[in-house]
């Protein structure tokens, strides 16, 4: 514990004499009374507990900043956020834009190592600043446990799906090969060739629309017809190819997203916002919001319980608390959520509480 570091990563991990290098510093005054400040002793900064989260220099109760991105997945706009909340619509946007780039952190640093069965990709057409000026949303799920490993945002473009299945086969064990099904779009196949080679099973659902209605729906396999039995025994949950999963996953979107919804006049006006608001989106998919699908008994498991990245259900708080994690000991200390070192139920309630 005397090792460890506060949040400046140029400051070497050094203490002085018998204690640690992050020290007791006095106080200060906030509008809910006085807080503990901190002093690193190698590089002589001062930090709270807050330093590296969002609830840095916030001004506002932490459960205030937590319910904020709380509404923005559940579909709420931002000027509907700032009535409800009674502040001002400035800082709302402020808020989420920090709740987002600490998801993205987060989410970038957990899902990794996945072991992935079944891989289902489509992608949601929406538009940015004006109807001429349309915009898609790739997305992809693991069927299994229903998790969201990654999401592209732009062109429907060949770059794009390259970007999209490179990124999720980084984040999984490159000794299996998943069942991989999408639609008709044209560099798919071109695409999953390349990152899984020919290895992998892929097959392709194209549905024939007629006054908005499918009439007609063909399945084909792109590569490894003759494994496709096999692969469908392995999946726990498809009995042909199908994409009814990815779909849901859409509507799921789609309902949680103010930007994505349909005759909405809240979409986007720049890509960069879409970004960010998928990226807290997603995190809270994996890791915040129990999925109905995933219920064993009593226990209802989040994506990211179900996929073995986490052993319950997290809170906001725990995943904007995520940079660093307060200790109580004879010596305050920062310890790094990133560490190898188990938390304890006790630092973690200190931690919440702090």
């Amino acid at each position: 514990m005397k090792s460890l570091n506060g949040p400046n990563r140029h400051c070497p991990p050094s203490g002085k004499g018998d204690v640690g290098p992050i020290v007791r510093h006095g106080f200060y005054k906030t509008g809910w009374g006085q807080r503990r400040r901190y002093q690193c002793q190698t590089c002589g900064k001062t930090l709270c507990s807050t330093t590296g989260t969002p609830y840095y220099r916030l001004q506002h109760r932490r459960p205030t900043f937590d319910e904020v991105a709380a509404l923005s997945v559940e579909g709420f706009n931002k000027s509907a956020i700032a009535r409800v909340k009674q502040i001002t619509w400035n800082t709302v946007h402020r808020w989420l834009e920090r709740a987002a780039a600490c998801c993205r952190r987060f989410s970038h640093r957990k899902i990794k190592g996945l072991s992935i069965a079944e891989l289902q990709a489509d992608e949601i057409r929406t538009i940015v600043g004006s109807k001429e000026q349309q915009i898609w949303v790739f997305v992809v799920i693991d069927v299994s446990t229903r998790l969201w490993p990654s999401t592209v945002v732009g062109k429907r473009s060949y770059r794009n799906t390259l970007d999209l299945f490179r990124d999720v086969s980084n984040r999984m064990n490159p000794q299996l090969v998943p069942l991989i099904t999408t639609d008709g779009f044209k560099f798919y196949e071109r695409v999953i060739g390349r990152v899984f080679g020919p290895a992998c099973v892929y097959g392709q659902v194209i549905k024939t629309r007629r006054n908005d209605r499918v009439v007609r729906v063909d399945r084909r396999v792109v590569i490894g017809a003759g494994r496709l039995r096999q692969a469908l025994r392995r999946s726990e949950d498809s009995e042909k190819l199908n994409t009814s999963f990815v779909e849901r996953l859409n509507l799921t979107i789609r309902q949680s997203s103010a930007y994505l919804g349909r005759r909405t006049i809240c979409q986007a006006r720049w890509k960069e916002r879409l970004e960010d608001h998928l990226e807290l989106l997603r995190c809270h998919y994996n890791f915040v919001r129990p999925h109905r699908a995933l219920k064993f008994g009593q226990e209802v498991r989040t994506p990211a319980r179900q996929a073995g990245l986490t052993n319950r259900a997290l809170i906001l708080r725990e995943i904007f608390s995520s940079r660093l994690l307060l200790v109580w000991s004879n010596n305050s200390l920062f310890l790094l959520f990133d560490s190898a070192r188990p938390i304890t139920p006790a630092a973690r309630g200190a931690a919440l509480a702090a």
